[in-house]
């Protein structure tokens, strides 16, 4: 690969993540370029760039989705590069493919390890003969007979998975004959829905399982490396939530053999650059290939703030054609992080989005704390989009002290306008299976089925405004007089029934 050097690199994304790679490009020297549509025309991510660019109206399908109009951006206005960021185009491979024909460098992996483990019945026959371990399971399934024969030889429960799928869309948990054919029906209608592509597999499901993944580089020659674990196993609905590093389940041992085996997989598939390989583990350290990512994660900032490494930093210098200089040895992790998803949406709703004008926003600050946020007072969250608009990250030399941090940060936030899932997240670290790290993915569904109504939702209104004047006359010094200016607008904000804070 010959060495290049961008000047101009398209983020073509939008909210938190287009913000956080904005920063990376201006440390190194390179002008980010942003692209938004109707609903994001007065976006932060928009005001993080030197440019931006009309993509369309506000459906992704009519604007971050559109191949076309950003392929155009591009040809047009001298982009050197493109960053998918996570989501919408960046596991595209042909969306890959158009923009190296265009000839403008994909900052991503090659389009064909995108393909092999973009389809996941593809990419288990793959890693099988990587040897890398898999979950038993099926090849595609042809009818909801062939499925009731492959539950009868694996043994339930079995897990029913979408092959184009992600984001737990596509998925079900299976116990027995009855419920397999409707769920094998359900199934199919999802992933079609979702993605397109019908084709449904069968897994031996996993019994109290981890999700366990492992961040890897590789560089254009091919030479791969490994920077730890993160823990995922925090999930509603196959949903991460909480996710951090390192996993208490995970000891040296275990970590050096998923850190080779993850780069087996990428080796298998010739991948190039930042990429994560997913596992699932038991509680007597067996693990199992689940899928690989073929993007920048979520949840990365927890393996940047143990390792020091900049992730997006890495991709961009791979991708103009640089080795990897670091040696396997050297790449150690220290201390711990934790990463808590805050999303505008009603955890008393079902979770429902929550879409709507940030009035006004407190962000925490401090010793160990990251905030990688998409979001601004006077800012309208879209209902068009995923509704995560911030990630809070909080760093300590172990993990009660990262997980005090990351208490103290969400205590310390505030968004008037809309619910957010700020006091959930705060019960989640709280709760004893968080707090000594036994917990698995089942672990939020569990508690939710076990808990009772509130007591009282105005009481538990007027105990939040109560603790968010306390936390201004805490934090700003002043007269009486002006405490009382502050205390009249913050008491407003409990009035219109929306405030969620940071006080569970």
């Amino acid at each position: 690969m010959a060495k290049r050097a961008f000047k101009r690199v398209l983020i073509a994304n939008r909210g938190e993540i287009t913000v956080r790679v904005a920063k990376t490009l201006r440390d190194m020297g390179i002008s980010p370029v942003a692209i938004y549509s109707d609903a994001d025309r007065m976006a932060p991510h928009v005001r993080s760039c030197d440019y931006a660019y009309y993509v369309g109206p506000s459906p992704a399908t009519e604007s971050y989705l559109d191949t076309d109009k950003i392929l155009d951006i591009v040809v047009n206005n001298e982009i050197d590069a493109i960053h998918p960021g996570y989501g919408f185009l960046s596991e595209n491979a042909a969306f890959a493919d158009a923009v190296e024909a265009a000839g403008v460098t994909f900052i991503g992996p090659p389009s064909n390890a995108m393909r092999l483990m973009g389809s996941k019945t593809e990419a288990r026959e793959v890693m099988k003969r990587a040897q890398v371990p898999i979950v038993p399971g099926s090849e595609a399934l042809e009818s909801a007979e062939e499925a009731l024969a492959m539950a009868a030889q694996f043994g339930y429960p079995v897990m029913l998975k979408a092959a184009a799928g992600g984001g737990g869309k596509g998925m079900r948990l299976v116990h027995n004959d009855a419920e397999l054919e409707s769920g094998y029906r359900s199934a199919k209608s999802e992933a079609r829905n979702a993605f397109g592509d019908d084709t449904i597999y069968l897994e031996k499901a996993v019994v109290n399982p981890r999700h366990i993944e492992i961040q890897i580089l590789s560089g254009p020659d091919g030479r791969t490396l490994w920077l730890g674990e993160r823990e995922c196993s925090m999930q509603r609905r196959h949903q991460k939530v909480i996710e951090e590093t390192p996993s208490v389940l995970v000891d040296d041992e275990m970590r050096r053999k998923m850190g080779e085996v993850a780069c087996q997989a990428a080796e298998a598939v010739n991948y190039v650059g930042a990429g994560t390989v997913e596992f699932l583990a038991d509680n007597e350290g067996n693990f199992y290939f689940l899928e690989m990512n073929t993007r920048l994660q979520v949840e990365h900032p927890v393996t940047e703030m143990c390792s020091g490494i900049d992730l997006v930093e890495a991709q961009v210098r791979v991708a103009q054609g640089e080795l990897l200089t670091w040696e396997q040895e050297e790449l150690a992790c220290q201390g711990h992080a934790i990463e808590a998803r805050v999303y505008a949406e009603d955890p008393e709703r079902q979770f429902m989005p929550s879409p709507g004008l940030i009035e006004d926003l407190v962000l925490p600050q401090g010793p160990g704390v990251r905030v990688d946020c998409g979001v601004a007072k006077g800012f309208e969250v879209p209902r068009y989009y995923d509704p995560m608009i911030a990630k809070i990250v909080a760093w300590g030399q172990n993990r009660e002290q990262a997980r005090r941090r990351l208490l103290r940060a969400l205590d310390e936030t505030a968004v008037k306008g809309i619910t957010t899932n700020i006091v959930f997240l705060r019960r989640l670290l709280n709760t004893d299976c968080f707090r000594s790290g036994d917990y698995t993915t089942d672990s939020i569904a569990e508690m939710m089925s076990d808990e009772k109504p509130p007591v009282n939702s105005e009481l538990e209104e007027v105990a939040i405004a109560a603790a968010v004047i306390n936390r201004f006359r805490r934090d700003h010094s002043a007269t009486p007089a002006d405490h009382g200016a502050d205390t009249a607008r913050v008491s407003s904000w409990r009035g219109g029934g929306h405030w969620r804070g940071g006080c569970g």
